[in-house]
């Protein structure tokens, strides 16, 4: 990732127009502040029926709302609903909240995510497991089988968009060491801190590669892609030690994008072709040329079912079925 910010663009394109997201509904997690409030401003702006803003501070969430009906003139598209990523519960019923009184969904945008040093639990794993891959996966799971509805009653293509990072990638040097058990050795407490986000970012590429071919665009009628933003100046590494969210603070300086630019990434991703399908996305393109060797050799295929099969072993004794559900 180091090696590829200095030259990432900035000023991307707005693929959203009024004529995609007219009379749509749309899910954005993590709403409340940078990529995810810029998009769900982007998306109410431009004419969308209803942005669900998915939040864990519901009052913070309420604030970013009074912005964005601020910045559009438009009020009652945007909504707070609570979500709490770090709570099995919060994801349930929120999804089943989704599934009893939203028509449809034309993209879940998975925005939401954290990085951390301290070792902290939440429902029996470091929370960044927790909250960047299984519940980021089971709110994906339980509402797939809505999208595809959706996109049967509708016409529409629903997007499921799973916001990663190509810092990922770099955990290529210590991968041998996690690669039989990667959940475990995650969880493990002799697990450096400064790794377990990069690693859940790798870990949500390996699934969504893994999962896409299993339930293909002709079959659900939904789009699943994964999307890197670039280095954007979001608050982020708030939870990192100081010395490295100064580093990350000059990068910030010299190279990252706005919150605003950097939402655009997301947008891409939640009205790009069938084409993206199981794919990277990066900087407003399908960036599968960028995709390490060691992502897509036969090797890596074994690795990826390995890593899905763990995720949807912990979906399946959260939310019985599920799973079952959509394969």
């Amino acid at each position: 990732m180091t090696d590829v910010v200095p030259t990432q663009p900035r000023n991307l394109p707005l693929f959203v127009t009024t004529e995609t997201c007219s009379g749509g509904t749309y899910i954005v997690t993590g709403a409340n502040t940078g990529l995810g409030l810029e998009a769900a401003k982007h998306l109410v702006n431009l004419g969308a029926a209803k942005v669900i803003m998915g939040v864990r501070n519901v009052p913070a969430g309420e604030t970013a709302k009074a912005e964005i009906e601020a910045a559009t003139g438009k009020s009652n598209v945007a909504e707070v609903w609570a979500l709490d990523l770090s709570s099995y519960a919060s994801v349930k019923a929120f999804a089943k909240k989704v599934i009893a009184e939203l028509d449809r969904i034309d993209a879940l945008i998975e925005n939401a995510g954290v990085a951390m040093a301290q070792r902290v639990l939440a429902e029996g794993h470091i929370v960044p497991l927790t909250v960047n891959v299984y519940s980021t996966f089971l709110l994906g799971v339980m509402l797939l089988p809505k999208m595809s509805e959706g996109a049967q009653k509708f016409g529409i293509l629903p997007h499921l968009v799973i916001i990663t990072s190509r810092v990922g990638f770099d955990f290529k040097e210590d991968w041998d060491s996690v690669k039989d058990d990667p959940m475990g050795k995650m969880d493990a407490e002799d697990m450096v801190g400064l790794k377990t986000y990069p690693l859940s970012k790798l870990l949500e590429i390996m699934a969504v590669r893994h999962l896409a071919p299993l339930m293909p665009v002709s079959r659900t009628g939904v789009v699943i892609n994964v999307v890197c933003p670039g280095l954007c100046k979001t608050d982020l590494s708030r939870n990192a030690p100081p010395a490295f969210r100064e580093r990350l603070a000059a990068q910030h300086e010299k190279y990252g994008r706005t919150a605003e630019d950097g939402s655009r990434t997301l947008l891409h991703g939640a009205v790009a072709g069938k084409e993206s399908h199981g794919c990277f996305l990066d900087s407003c393109t399908i960036a599968e040329n960028v995709v390490p060797s060691w992502l897509t050799d036969e090797e890596s295929k074994q690795a990826q079912k390995r890593v899905w099969n763990g995720i949807a072993k912990e979906l399946e004794r959260v939310e019985p079925g599920c799973v079952e559900r959509i394969l």
